[in-house]
């Protein structure tokens, strides 16, 4: 009997595109002999078959891995329960020093001014004026000392304060059927959340790290601190906050990297 091959594609690394197929379909199968059957045995045809694409060339690869992401933000948006909460930990576990992480080098941090800052609050809102820090400083304020899991394989634990961010979108009035919300940043990064996400009680604005005033490293005036989602869904320096309904997609993520980005 004569055994068919599939033909070689040229232009495709296909060892490449199976890598992050399967790195895609491993990370929100948690037990571990389904995850292994799963990523051992796609293949080229398996990862055509599964997204309904030609995989003929890279611009098709791209377009099946893209399809497998929009597969895996559902998929995580499905199992995302906002009532479960992220570990928390003793100060003792504290990570000294907390590293450092951006797309630039830490002599290339953003310094915001704190007399001038404002933060610009629009979209499905009901009240859009600009908050100063001392308005920020004024609510309600909540610590966590939770684990930062960056999507490159490290992790740190840190101690954050600031406004639960359900409480400021209820103070702004936000529409939380909405489905997303975006920043802006004085860094020039940007991303997007799903809303449960943003109503997730330890989902922060944190104004603060380990008891004192952010560092400007660390994001100055202000960042989101969600341990439920990966360190590149966490924002700093946020200028601009947006509710909308419209995909806002993020830096990393119109690059493409996962755009739930769950931890």
């Amino acid at each position: 009997m004569k055994i068919l091959q599939r033909p070689a594609l040229p232009h495709v690394d296909a060892e490449a595109a199976l890598a992050e197929a399967r790195r895609l379909i491993a990370r929100k199968i948690e037990q571990p002999a389904r995850r292994a059957f799963l990523t051992r045995s796609l293949t080229m045809g398996g990862l055509s078959l599964l997204t309904g694409c030609r995989i003929s060339d890279n611009d098709s690869v791209e377009a099946a891995l893209g399809a497998i992401s929009r597969f895996n933000d559902k998929a995580q948006g499905l199992l995302f329960d906002p009532t479960r909460l992220a570990p928390t930990y003793p100060a003792s576990m504290i990570t000294r020093p907390f590293p450092f992480n951006a797309y630039y080098s830490e002599d290339e941090v953003r310094v915001v001014d704190e007399a001038s800052y404002r933060l610009d609050v629009t979209g499905l809102v009901a009240d859009r004026r600009r908050w100063t820090l001392a308005q920020l400083r004024a609510m309600a304020q909540h610590d966590q000392i939770t684990r930062h899991i960056c999507v490159e394989g490290w992790s740190a634990i840190g101690r954050w304060g600031g406004v639960r961010f359900a409480d400021f979108l209820q103070r702004v009035g936000a529409d939380i059927s909405a489905k997303y919300v975006g920043f802006k940043c004085a860094d020039d990064y940007h991303t997007s959340i799903d809303m449960p996400t943003a109503l997730h009680p330890q989902t922060l604005l944190a104004l603060t790290y380990d008891g004192q005033p952010l560092p400007p490293k660390y994001g100055f005036p202000m960042k989101l601190r969600m341990p439920t989602k990966l360190g590149y869904k966490n924002p700093k320096h946020i200028q601009a906050i947006y509710v909308t309904n419209v995909h806002p997609g993020g830096y990393w993520e119109d690059q493409g990297y996962n755009w739930f980005g769950g931890s």
